[in-house]
This record gives structure tokens, sequence and C-alpha cells, in this order.
């Protein structure tokens, strides 16, 4: 369902109510559809949502510099942007942008080409619509954003750019935890951890997709049942058993092949437990701290256990655009024949980002982790 409503008279925002929302399982999406009217003038300043700490409702839409174009970058006019869990992060201080980079939040966004700056390579062109990985000079939660030329993927013209803006942060997270580091196998056992959330939504379904098995825990059964809805093998809730004894059960002692863990220290003594002999064990959020203690030393060598710890936000641009040119050769097309979808929690104006940031910080979603 499509609602049309002018809300000031330089922008019009369309207002789309998700029909993706199933179980409000998935991630808080923001949608911006400018309408700006052309003009002579070159614009210099842009609405962004800005934050004065780490108090969330100090978050509103104010004035800030149109971003101004290094080499090798193009100026994208944002139609649809998304609220991920590290913005939360970074409000707090626990995820900050490379040093001396803009403050705007937003790590991925989806829209129109504007402007190609010097040194491109020819590749793009204006008008072309595209979802990008943002590197951290500027957040997607703005009207524009600049974005290197190597890091876009191509929006074909029967997606909508809210569905793509769903796509970039979470999706390719969980293609680099699974493919590039974890080479995940057919018929690996993958335990996923956070499962409801938008990487772990993301996770089941390439896991799926590889002939993979996945295994998830979530906080809740709603988050469970839209993960083994999603192609999840199995699913337990950590609030109630120790997950790992249920997955030794269902493997057959066997344990996890790969665990994606971004949880951290209060999951310790579980994860060494479900781990497989040789497993590996990728570590790429600590939602449950950062502190173990025990033999965990002896433990992995026991088991010969590959313990690896990944972001994606602090790697090159070179190392995120081969991850997204495989990304976009072997799993974009799966969008448009439906064996792949991004959960999407709800959508909102832009207008409305304070209130539904609020909503993160309250743990009100079963958003991106």
């Amino acid at each position: 369902m499509v609602e049309r409503a002018m809300v000031t008279n330089r922008a019009r925002l369309l207002y789309i109510r998700s029909r993706e929302y199933v179980m409000k399982c998935g991630f808080l999406l923001l949608c911006i559809f400018n309408s700006w009217h052309k003009t002579s003038q070159v614009r210099t300043m842009m609405r962004a949502a800005q934050y004065g700490d780490a108090d969330a409702t100090n978050l509103s839409v104010g004035d800030a510099p149109v971003p101004v174009l290094r080499t090798g970058e193009v100026l994208l006019k944002v139609h649809a942007t998304a609220i991920n869990r590290a913005d939360t992060l970074q409000r707090k201080g626990l995820y900050p942008p490379p040093l001396g980079e803009s403050g705007i939040l937003g790590l991925e966004a989806a829209g129109v080409i504007e402007e190609i700056g010097s040194g491109c390579s020819g590749k793009w062109s204006v008008g072309d619509r595209v979802m990008t990985l943002l590197s951290g000079k500027w957040g997607g939660n703005a009207e524009f954003v600049a974005a290197h030329e190597d890091l876009l993927i191509a929006v074909p013209k029967s997606m909508e750019f809210t569905k793509a803006a769903a796509i970039p942060e979470t999706w390719l997270t969980a293609f680099q935890l699974l493919h590039t580091i974890g080479n995940v196998q057919k018929g690996d056992f993958v335990l996923i951890h956070a499962g409801g959330s938008g990487v772990g939504t993301a996770a089941v379904q390439l896991s799926k997709l590889a002939g993979a098995k996945p295994i998830v825990t979530a906080g809740s059964d709603s988050k469970i049942k839209m993960a083994i809805s999603l192609g999840a093998v199995a699913g337990y809730n950590y609030k109630e058993v120790q997950f790992a004894e249920k997955v030794l059960e269902y493997t057959q002692g066997h344990g996890a092949d790969l665990i994606l863990d971004c949880i951290g220290g209060s999951f310790y003594d579980n994860n060494i437990n479900s781990v497989a002999v040789e497993g590996k064990w990728i570590i790429y959020g600590l939602l449950g701290g950062g502190t173990v203690s025990g033999d965990l030393f002896a433990k992995l060598l026991r088991k010969r256990v590959s313990l690896i710890g990944t972001t994606i936000r602090a790697r090159t641009v070179a190392y995120k655009a081969d991850i997204m040119r495989e990304f976009s050769t072997a799993v974009t097309p799966h969008f448009l024949n439906g064996n792949l979808r991004p959960i999407i929690d709800s959508v909102c104006h832009f207008i409305s980002y304070r209130t539904h940031t609020l909503g993160w910080k309250r743990m009100r979603t079963l958003g991106k982790s």
C-alpha cells in the first residue's frame, strides 16, 4: 500500500507500509523519497539525521553539508536507508566511524546517482539505480551520501528501493562470515546466534542456499519461528535452555562446523561445547561482553578449533569491493527470483527517524545486530 503526502513545499516523501512485515522480525528501515525542484543553484546543504550524545532522545533531523566527493566517489541521492544496531553503538561511542570522518549515521543506502566524481572508471552513469555499503566517511541517514564507485551494486528496476536498502550491510556481513571467512560447505551445521536479527535472518537464508544446515539461537519463540520459516533446521531459546546440549543432540554428537557469534563472552561455555572438532568459530560482535574465564585455550586446542574475529566496516575498499563483486554475481539474482528476501520490520518517514530509533534503544524491534 502506498500513500503519497506532501510533507513540505520542498520535499515529497513516499510512505510505504511494507508488505514484508512478517511477525515484526527483521529490522527497521527508513525510507526517503525526495523530489527536489531543479534549480540552477548548486546545493551545498542537505537534511541529515544528527545526534548530540548517547541519548537517543537527542536525535534530530537537521542541516548538514552535502558531501564533497573524493577521487573515485559518486554522489548518491538517497531514496531509502536503514537503521542498524551498529548505529546505536556508534551513538554510545562503542563503534566510532573512521578517524576524521562524518558522524552522520547509516551504514548503507539505496538511491540514484546524482553526480560522478573525478577519477571514476566510467562504469556508472548519472541516473543509475544503486545500493551501497558505506565506508564511514558519510552516513546514509541523509538526503545525499558519497559512496565509492567500487562499493555500488546495481538495483534492478523491478526491485523497490526499500528492499535494496535492506541488503548491503546485513547481507554482505552474512556473506563474508559464511563464505569469505567461514568457507561454508554443503552439509555443514552452521550455528547462528541472534537468528531473528538482520544478519541472522540473512545468514539462515544464505546457509540454506549453500546447502548447509542452519541452527539458530534467539531470545524469543517468535524469532525462532521466523528463522525456521526461512530455512533453519532447528532453533533454541537461549533464555530457556543450554543450547549446547540441544545442538549436540540435533547433530548426533557432531556439533557445529561453523559458529557465527555476535554475542561473545556470555555464550562462551555453550559455544565451546557446541563447536565441532576442527570447526570454525567466528566472532563478529560482543553483545554479551568481551571477557571470558576458564580454560578457553585448552578446549580450543583439544578440539583444534579455529577462532576468528572479524568486522567489515574497518576493512579496506578493495577488500569490500571483492566481496561485493562476488555477492553481486552469486547472490543478487536470488532476490529477484524469490529465493532470498530481506526481512523488514517496518518502514517510516525520515521525519520519524527519532521515534523509530528509540524503538531500537528499547529493544522493541528484532532488527539488525
